[in-house]
């Protein structure tokens, strides 16, 4: 005589079905040993680019959303002086700066900081 349940019990009291019961031993079983070797496939990230090729990349973003249709309201811009992009959301009718991520504000104190950390340290040399 061949005695199966008819139905397996959640951790919540409820009852699953045959296939949930699968599902679920399937989801907490341990996973298989990872393969010894990476994968071929696998690329490493290439070198961090320059400032030319940020810029290029910055222009080109902007000419496409420039581009569509209707032109959207968000321009990339590199704040020269620590080399971070900025986001900007503006009105198209009025070119005014509605939003700047990060702001201007957060920007001089990113500033202010990189000249005290190198005050700083020619002082102790």
């Amino acid at each position: 005589m061949d005695i199966r349940p008819t139905a397996t019990v959640s951790p919540t009291g409820g009852i699953l079905s045959d296939r949930q019961a699968q599902l679920i031993a399937a989801a907490t079983a341990r996973p298989a040993a990872a393969p010894a070797e990476p994968v071929a496939s696998v690329q490493q990230p290439s070198a961090v680019p320059d400032m030319e090729q940020l810029g290029q990349a910055v222009k080109g973003i902007n000419k496409r959303l420039q581009e569509a249709s209707p032109p959207q309201n968000v321009e990339f811009a590199i704040d020269s002086d620590n080399s971070r992009v900025i986001v900007k959301v503006v009105d198209q009718k009025t070119r005014e700066v509605l939003r700047q991520m990060p702001s201007e504000e957060a920007l001089e104190i990113a500033k202010a900081l990189d000249l005290s950390k190198g005050l700083l340290i020619s002082q102790k040399a």
